[in-house]
């Protein structure tokens, strides 16, 4: 059986056990297949495992939108952060020279990357949308390298399934799967607009993932874990975001 069909088996067994006998059965479905995200125990958990499972078997190598330059927004908000750190501070003095993005867990060879090293492999350049859970939206050209290239540069275990990236501001970190890791418009992003990217736009270092709302694209990003198990980090739950409320998985 083709991959395609097994994909239409799957999603039609899952719409047929929501449709007919609760969602209950249709997380249990998608648990056997390994589509299950780390928050599918809260109150909306059902909910959150129809979706992600949905999501992934119709659509795991679909695009976000891409724009025209003239359609980029002419003054992309920065929202609200954390008072910087001290840390960030003293980097941002040095012009983000010692800035460095450690990568570790399950790789073949662990490294750290200077912005300079970054920058140094091919980059690409998107014109995307970032959409916030709170309504507000903006267009921009984000470019930077792909996280892909850096996975494989340090060559992931095969059963490596989330790569868990942190930002310098504490306790801010998030989590995605393999499937958006290795996407091709997932960017380690260093650039916005022809220009480096703005401290209050996340620089010097994001990570910007167009097919989820905005909060997974974390700002000054400084380490990366791949792992093939989220309970090991904070609560278990895959993210900050689900700690505070809001869903591991956020597909637009």
């Amino acid at each position: 059986m083709s991959d395609f069909s097994r994909r239409k088996l799957i999603m039609g067994g899952l719409a047929a056990a929501a449709g007919v006998s609760g969602l209950g059965v249709a997380a249990s479905l998608a648990r056997m297949y390994g589509l299950v995200p780390p928050d599918h125990g809260g109150i909306y958990g059902l909910g959150e495992t129809l979706t992600y499972a949905s999501q992934r078997l119709l659509s795991r190598h679909s695009f976000a939108r891409e724009f025209s330059r003239s359609q980029i927004s002419q003054r992309p908000l920065p929202n609200e952060t954390a008072p910087l750190s001290d840390a960030f501070k003293s980097l941002q003095a040095g012009g983000f020279a010692d800035w460095r993005l450690t990568v570790d867990g399950l790789v073949d060879r662990p490294a750290s990357f200077s912005l300079a090293q970054l920058k140094s492999y091919p980059s690409r350049s998107q014109i995307t949308e970032l959409s916030c859970e709170e309504g507000w939206t903006y267009i921009a050209e984000w470019i930077g390298v792909p996280l892909s290239h850096v996975l494989n540069l340090v060559g992931p275990h095969p059963q490596a399934r989330y790569v868990v990236y942190f930002s310098i501001q504490p306790d801010w970190w998030e989590s995605i799967d393999m499937a958006d890791a290795l996407h091709p418009q997932t960017f380690l992003t260093y650039g916005m607009n022809g220009d480096d990217l703005p401290v209050g736009n996340g620089g010097p270092l994001r990570l910007r993932l167009p097919r989820q709302l905005g909060y997974k694209s974390v700002k000054f990003i400084t380490h990366l874990t791949v792992t093939d198990d989220l309970k090991k980090f904070g609560k278990g739950l895959g993210s900050a975001s689900p700690e505070a409320g809001y869903a591991w998985y956020a597909g637009i």
